[in-house]
């Protein structure tokens, strides 16, 4: 059994309108151990928090510590806590926000993500300080996909020649839990019936009790391995106010297009008939959702006759509306005065062109040619310690030839390689990125939710087909220019079209940009940047012991 101790600064901004409370330090003991569930009724083995996945939801202020002490139980495996959304200033080994909001915790080791290694950590404002929106209570909506394959079978798959991919989830969770079709009945896993349609662990829970004319907040996350998701409530419209933890200008949506990576606070008024229960779903998105049946909650007014409702669930969107999607994207803004405007152009632009193709025959995913890998001494440690040999010293390409591409027929990648972008500390960086389609017999362009580590960045905007520099490079600066880019740390980048971010490499560490569904950056699909690590202290003894630092003392 390994322990160790992560310190998570809930916020690092000051907080305006009134003094905030005395922060607090808040302390979590977590034992990771493997555990038989069913949250769908299908019995199998999942990564556990003190035995439950998802893990517990954590609650601080702003401006409060969370002290997280881990004890690794797993037998046969190594595990890391990624806290998603928390930049972790000064403290990048621990990289798991800038202001009060919504965020998650998730594994980042191999696939253990997909066995249930997650929870939401919620931030909320000081007491005394108002937010730009009224509410009279608040719930978490954690939205999840699930395979009744273990991660080690999807790992083999996706490192196979030839490639077995994971396919599609087998069920859709809503804070943990659903349903799956037990009949006809599935083989035994070697634990009894594998899957039980009245077990207690599975079944459509209850998302929250409303009493009519109050209105409620929902804190919802998406952790999904694979699925791009639209929630909705059925009968019932919400008002978007929070995306990954900055406030926006309202939008008032009838569903909700999220994706893996993304938390987002709706409004929900219960404004509809009280003697009934109404149906929450979600819907896969964005890919042939025919094997994956809608996730469901019930929203139960506190007067309704019966728990569950009569009414067939919403049957969701066109799954295939990208423009619909793009649009919703398009429609959130920054809710004035309440964040950082970017900086009007840019040090340095990268262009990274996204690609599948064969590499040694084995299948990739790649970024201007190359597919990322991870080196046994990690990036941060080998930099810092001057371990040139443990990676590769030549940057990847900052562009591609942008002029010959077919986005039909990309070019093919080059090579995996242990590699990372190094950025001038304070620099201002512009990312553009380009997808897709997948070579045949697949033939599709896919959704890629990117997650950018230790930083937050501005959303300049997205287009459809090829990005061209000369044509859409200068209406980068005038969106900046305009003001109202929100800021997100993680964005869709939508199929046969590009998205464009800019950011400020102010700090100091190595930090991860990658496709954050767990199948592609598996594959290679992410690229590595490097600031500052000069300028950090003496790394702490606690991190070595992997690659070259295995029994030395730095």
């Amino acid at each position: 059994m390994r322990t160790w101790r992560l310190a998570v600064l809930a916020c690092l901004c000051a907080a305006a309108a009134a003094a905030p409370a005395e922060a607090k330090t808040h302390h979590h003991t977590w034992n990771i151990t493997y555990q038989y569930k069913s949250p769908d009724c299908f019995r199998k083995l999942a990564v556990t928090i003190n035995g439950e996945s998802p893990g517990p939801t954590i609650r601080a202020a702003q401006g409060d510590t969370l002290v997280v002490t881990v004890h690794n139980m797993l037998d046969t495996e190594n595990t890391a806590i990624h806290w998603h959304g928390i930049r972790q200033i000064g403290s990048p080994w621990a990289d798991g926000t800038a202001g009060p909001g919504t965020y998650m915790y998730h594994a980042h080791y191999g696939m253990q993500r997909v066995a249930g290694l997650d929870g939401m950590l919620v931030v909320s404002v000081p007491d005394g300080v108002a937010e730009p929106f009224a509410y009279d209570g608040e719930h978490t909506v954690l939205l999840m996909d699930w395979w009744h394959q273990s991660v080690y079978e999807q790992a083999v798959g996706l490192a196979s020649v030839p490639m077995v991919f994971v396919g599609e989830p087998q069920s859709l969770l809503i804070n943990g839990r659903g349903v799956f079709n037990c009949s006809p009945p599935a083989a035994s896993n070697g634990g009894g019936a594998a899957c039980n349609a009245f077990g207690g662990e599975c079944g459509w829970p209850t998302l929250f009790t409303a009493s009519p004319g109050k209105t409620y907040r929902l804190r919802i996350g998406s952790l999904t391995s694979l699925a791009s998701l639209s929630f909705e409530i059925e009968g019932h419209t919400m008002t978007v106010v929070e995306a990954d933890g900055y406030y926006v200008t309202p939008v008032v949506v009838k569903n909700l297009f999220i994706y893996s990576g993304e938390t987002y606070s709706v409004l929900v008024t219960a404004d509809q008939d009280p003697s009934r229960s109404y149906w929450a779903a979600s819907h896969v998105v964005s890919r042939d959702p025919t094997k994956t049946a809608p996730g469901r909650a019930v929203v139960r007014y506190a007067s309704a006759a019966v728990d569950h409702p009569r009414t067939p669930p919403p049957t969701g969107p066109r799954w295939n509306d990208t423009a619909s999607r793009v649009a919703q994207s398009r429609s959130f803004a920054a809710l004035p005065g309440h964040v950082e405007p970017p900086p009007a152009r840019p040090d340095r632009v990268l262009l990274l062109l996204n690609t599948q193709s064969k590499i040694d025959n084995h299948t990739k995913w790649a970024i201007n040619g190359v597919s990322l890998s991870f080196p046994a001494t990690p990036y941060l440690v080998a930099m810092k310690h001057g371990l040139r040999g443990e990676f590769d010293q030549r940057p990847p390409p900052d562009s591609y030839d942008h002029g010959s591409l077919n986005l039909s027929s990309p070019p093919a990648s080059l090579a995996v390689r242990h590699a990372a972008y190094r950025l001038a500390l304070g620099s201002v960086v512009d990312v553009v990125l380009q997808n897709t389609a997948i070579p045949p017999p697949n033939g599709r362009s896919e959704t890629h939710p990117w997650h950018l580590h230790g930083h937050d960045f501005w959303v300049l905007g997205y287009g459809e087909g090829k990005f061209v520099p000369e044509v859409d490079g200068p209406g980068l600066n005038a969106a900046s220019a305009r003001g109202g880019a929100v800021m997100k740390n993680t964005v869709a980048l939508h199929p046969m079209g590009w998205t464009a971010v800019r950011f400020r490499a102010s700090n100091p560490g190595v930090w991860l940009f990658h496709c954050h569904l767990e199948a592609h950056v598996y594959m290679g699909m992410g690229v590595v940047f490097e600031e500052g690590v000069d300028v950090l202290p003496r790394l702490p003894a606690s991190i070595m012991g992997c690659g070259r630092t295995k029994g030395h003392h730095y």
